[in-house]
């Protein structure tokens, strides 16, 4: 048994050491506060956008050739559309398409039915296969358009024009519209009374090179040969570049 006269010397301590635990507590999560994930020292920024673009005619043309066969077996009608696919191809190539410009993207075959009285009747087979082009000679399109059609090919899907590699193009557009942030950096600094100091964050939009699309697709009827070439226009299209350009200003 603890006697009386030591019950308040032992509360005292006791007291004394919640009282620094309590208060070195406190300090600690205002330590804490005071230097973990405070929000850094705030600059004064502006942010601007830029605008570049460059113009240019395309370079390549794109377009897909179909060719679609029907016969009373599929043997037959196979080859029949092979041997128009062949044609084609050794027609274009002499034309001056590449080998590797010209692939395959499909090939199908579909069974044909008429209905008499009220039933199915197997009339045939459908064989269809489309070769996807890359034309580099863009004087040579409707040469080739009709020379395809003159051999069979009697779809055609999608002429597009496209610009090769726009690499280039697209640095030079990213060119002029950094220069385009900057000038109106500038400006605007000048109207504030205040200094660009350097710049703290950049974002950039390439806008791309759509391809341009001249017709999405026809039947090719009646395209082959003299008169029937084809008169195709490539047109023009911009390459652009958006950015966004945040300055530290003074």
């Amino acid at each position: 048994m603890i006697p009386p006269k030591y019950l308040s010397v032992i509360a005292a301590i006791l007291l004394a050491v919640l009282t620094a635990f309590v208060g070195v507590k406190t300090w600690n999560a205002y330590s804490e506060h005071d230097t973990i994930g405070r929000p850094p020292d705030v600059r004064d920024t502006i942010t601007i956008n830029g605008e570049g673009k460059m113009t240019s005619r395309p370079d390549i043309a794109r377009v897909s050739l179909g060719m679609i066969s029907e016969g009373r077996d599929v043997p037959t009608t196979q080859k029949s559309n092979t041997d128009q696919v062949n044609a084609i191809t050794k027609a274009i190539e002499a034309l001056g398409v590449k080998e590797q410009d010209i692939q395959t993207s499909n090939y199908q075959i579909f069974p044909q039915y008429d209905y008499t009285d009220g039933k199915q009747v197997l009339r045939g087979y459908q064989v269809s296969q489309t070769l996807d082009v890359k034309i580099r000679d863009l004087n040579s399109i409707g040469t080739i358009l009709a020379k395809a059609g003159e051999l069979g090919s009697n779809q055609v899907y999608g002429v597009t024009f496209d610009i090769d590699d726009p690499v280039e193009l697209q640095r030079e557009a990213r060119i002029k519209a950094i220069e385009d942030a900057n000038e109106k950096a500038k400006e605007l600094a000048k109207q504030l009374g205040v200094n660009v100091v350097r710049v703290v964050g950049f974002y950039e939009d390439l806008g791309g090179v759509p391809p341009v699309p001249y017709f999405r697709g026809y039947a090719a009827e009646g395209m082959g040969g003299g008169e029937g070439v084809p008169d195709v226009k490539p047109g023009s299209f911009d390459v652009t570049s958006n950015v966004s350009i945040t300055y530290e200003i003074r």
